[in-house]
């Protein structure tokens, strides 16, 4: 798989599909990298879309550099990606974190995005009971100093425990790929530094003021077709029928594709049902290059 210099470092990604045709970037979150979209990719592909998948900066088998990995870190080198690759426009697919990075660029640059779609990420951001307790007590606990180092970089709680955010059981292999960018302590730093960022009750200040920029741009958009891919709410699931609700009505152009019962990494346990639904919404929308 191929990578390229992007700033002070490089990048991985995966490529497949119509090398000339309409780029659909898929952006993974946190603590995943390309190879969540592995069983989506090829469900997606079609004449006229080429199909990308990067590794962001820090994680997977993209360069660490030595950054503070805040959310303009990654929204910076992930344009610089977007430069490198010549990518002018392109239909962006998000999962997590990676569905915050995909509504923030499309804020930035709208002029650049064909169509958002995102399964399972930050819509908003959060206060009192709006996040259930038992996350509300996990966020508190990392955002605590030592405790969520010890957490994150010492027992890597979000790679160890990645399977019990699944309905369906991942194989060792696949774990295994997760688990290797992050050897030792000090590469794990990209983790816990998304792990900071849950926007919870107005803190951290930077990150709810770009979210709250995004959600302005989403509301006022409907001529950039979205798509929210909604799960039965399984282990770990952050989009509840609240949370898509919200979304319907207050996300201009959107579009709800409902499914059955998934964890929060809904690529690994519904690749084909999400690949069906963003290519569906993709056809009718007609995202493709001629």
């Amino acid at each position: 798989m191929p990578t390229v210099p992007v700033l002070d470092t490089t990048f991985h990604y995966r490529e497949s599909g119509d090398p000339d045709g309409l780029p659909f970037v898929f952006l993974h979150g946190n603590p995943t990298s390309s190879h969540l979209w592995r069983n989506v990719l090829p469900g997606v592909a079609a004449p006229g879309r080429r199909l990308l998948a990067p590794d962001l900066v820090g994680m997977g088998d993209s360069g660490k550099p030595d950054l503070a990995y805040s959310f303009d870190d990654h929204a910076r080198y992930l344009d610089a990606w977007f430069d490198a690759l010549g990518l002018t426009e392109a239909v962006l697919i998000g999962h997590d974190w990676g569905g915050a990075l995909a509504f923030d660029r499309g804020a930035r640059l709208p002029h650049t995005v064909r169509g958002i779609a995102f399964t399972e990420t930050v819509v908003k951001p959060l206060v009192g009971d709006e996040f259930p307790a038992a996350g509300r007590e996990l966020f508190t606990l990392l955002r605590t100093p030592g405790v969520g180092e010890d957490m994150i970089l010492e027992k890597s709680l979000f790679i160890e425990g990645l399977p019990d955010t699944l309905a369906t059981p991942l194989a060792p292999a696949d774990l295994e790929v997760y688990r290797r960018p992050y050897p030792t302590p000090h590469s794990r730093r990209p983790v816990l530094a998304w792990t900071r960022m849950m926007p919870l009750d107005g803190e951290p200040a930077d990150v709810v003021a770009r979210i709250e920029r995004y959600d302005a741009w989403l509301a006022a958009g409907p001529e950039v077709p979205k798509l929210l891919a909604a799960f039965e709410p399984g282990p770990g699931a952050m989009t509840d029928r609240g949370a898509v609700a919200w979304c319907e009505a207050n996300i201009a152009g959107l579009e709800v594709s409902r499914h059955g019962p998934a964890g929060h990494h809904t690529p690994e346990d519904r690749p084909e049902e999400l690949a069906g639904a963003i290519d569906a919404w993709a056809t009718r929308h007609g995202l493709a290059r001629s």
